[in-house]
């Protein structure tokens, strides 16, 4: 198969072409004078540059036809990248002008990670100079080093040898391991606002990233004048960006904004390396997370509505037809078909998820027929929550040191002196600007928190961005109308900060401090639940 710019070229032509994945190159050789010239003469003869892609064992996989500047390399599934350095293919083509390495041969070396760039420069149909570059490690001054123009029989001595050397000192300037197997990302932001700001938002981002198991080798904040509405960030910094996170030996990128379906689309097809934003990185901790039936239809439903105007098409090749009178033609799309699915299962889900509701409300509806009053613990992701329910009901759910540890929500009793109790529950943690798919899908949940005579907000007093959480928990509390919702709240860690830190820091806030990993700090936390709950029954019985 001969790729590319093929209109136009007689049939001689083509089986010309074709034949050249006959050729082979010695192992230890970048380039022969042989097949240069074979490629030279088809060049001339057509008007067209002529490119081969060739493996490090000397068979040729590709040929491409371009224009008389330029060729357009196709996909290169076979060939991935991510577990070495380089992706194992050189590119050899001519140049109808005998010009020199361009801007795009340079970018294609960089964006694809090819062994090598080769450019053979023609003159009267004749195979003239050879133009070389080759990518360097990181840490250089420069990104590629450019030869000095060579003839047709200077070759590259050990050509096999120079790679593998290239390749062990690119190794040598990665921070991780190519043999762990996770996910290797680079954080990007982009945004018109404060640094400051930004470099707070990449924090969260890097333990969201963490929490998903990702390894994080690099950060880059872009701070345009202007956003671009199709790239975020203008098309050359994102060809930088990418070459970098190559580099650096990247597989995924993570954007602290929300894409648009757009943008989404054009940087995916800039490059090879997975893209994805904000809130799919949280939709895909949800979807790790996620236990119980109720958290499991909860995150696909979230996922599904975050998908869909996502979904993109090529075309109808997957059409199939349909027959009879005034049906003949293409039927649906292959994209229709999928988009049809998926509104189906979203629909599928929400009656689900109704049925959900309902046997919640079954359950609530007994817990309210107990007379037993109800306190949940609300906060910011990783403030603690469940760690505190488990030490004030002697419980065992799953706690971890990481930012959505947790999703499905648990419900314990609480006994308090003089033959008092309390059903405590703990809830999916809020973050700032969760995704509005989440929201949606959890809203059910949440709506739980309604029927609380009391709500405790834990609030990480170590954390150093604490006052950016309890204003995120206050605005989704107004978002649910929970904001006139009687509410308690709570420091907690303060174990991590100073006696005196956490004084101030309380009197200002009128919180109250606790350590959840520390019973003997619950005293005033309970005794503040006991007189709230049970303050106005006791007015009540002095006034009768």
């Amino acid at each position: 198969m001969v790729y590319g710019n093929t209109s136009g070229l007689r049939k001689r032509e083509l089986d010309l072409l074709e034949r050249l994945y006959r050729k082979r190159i010695p192992v230890d050789s970048a380039f022969t004078p042989d097949i240069c010239r074979s490629i030279v003469q088809l060049s001339h003869l057509i008007g067209r540059q002529v490119g081969l892609l060739i493996n490090r064992s000397g068979r040729v996989t590709h040929v491409i036809v371009g224009d008389s500047h330029g060729l357009f390399i196709p996909a290169l599934d076979e060939y991935p990248l991510g577990r070495r350095p380089l992706r194992g293919l050189r590119l050899i083509h001519t140049h109808l002008y005998n010009e020199p390495l361009t801007r795009d041969d340079l970018t294609d070396l960089s964006l694809l990670r090819l062994d090598m760039v080769v450019a053979v420069g023609l003159k009267e149909g004749q195979p003239l100079n050879v133009y070389i570059a080759h990518l360097l490690p990181e840490g250089n001054n420069k990104r590629v080093e450019v030869l000095p123009p060579r003839r047709l029989h200077d070759g590259i001595p050990e050509f096999k040898t120079f790679i593998q050397d290239l390749e062990e000192q690119m190794r040598r300037s990665y921070i991780f391991s190519l043999d762990d197997p996770r996910e290797r990302a680079i954080l990007v932001s982009v945004s018109t606002g404060p640094r400051y700001e930004m470099e707070e938002s990449l924090q969260e981002l890097e333990e969201l990233a963490i929490s998903a198991d990702v390894v994080v080798i690099g950060k880059v904040i872009q701070r345009p004048r202007e956003i671009n509405p199709r790239y975020l960030m203008g098309e050359g910094k994102l060809k930088e960006l990418i070459i970098e996170a190559m580099e650096k030996g990247a597989t995924l990128l993570i954007f602290d904004q929300v894409l648009t379906p757009s943008q989404m689309r054009t940087i995916t097809e800039m490059t090879e390396l997975k893209v994805i934003d904000r809130t799919q990185l949280i939709l895909d901790i949800f979807a790790r997370r996620a236990h119980t039936r109720d958290g499991k239809v909860q995150v696909e439903l979230a996922q599904l509505r975050y998908r869909l105007p996502r979904l993109v098409g090529k075309g109808t090749a997957m059409s199939r037809l349909a027959g009879g009178i005034g049906g003949r033609g293409p039927g649906e799309t292959k994209l229709e078909v999928d988009r049809r699915r998926v509104r189906d299962r979203i629909h599928h889900l929400e009656r689900e998820l109704k049925k959900l509701s309902r046997a919640r409300g079954q359950r609530k509806q007994r817990r309210l027929n107990a007379g037993l009053p109800i306190v949940s613990i609300i906060g910011y992701t990783n403030a603690g929550k469940s760690t505190l329910l488990n030490n004030l009901t002697n419980s065992h759910t799953y706690t971890e040191e990481k930012m959505f540890a947790t999703l499905d929500t648990a419900s314990r009793r609480l006994r308090f002196p003089r033959e008092r109790e309390i059903i405590i529950t703990d809830t999916v943690g809020f973050i700032k600007d969760l995704p509005k798919e989440l929201l949606a899908a959890f809203r059910s949940t949440l709506e739980e928190l309604q029927d609380a005579d009391l709500l405790i907000h834990l609030v990480d007093i170590s954390n150093p961005r604490f006052e950016q959480h309890i204003e995120s928990v206050e605005k989704i509390l107004e978002e649910l109308q929970l904001q006139d919702k009687r509410r308690l709240l709570v420091f907690n860690k303060i174990d991590r900060v100073s006696p005196e830190e956490c004084r101030n820091i309380c009197l200002r806030y009128r919180g109250i401090p606790i350590s959840a990993i520390d019973r003997n700090t619950f005293g005033p936390l309970l005794r503040a639940i006991e007189g709230i709950l049970w303050r106005e029954e006791e007015k009540e019985a002095l006034c009768l």
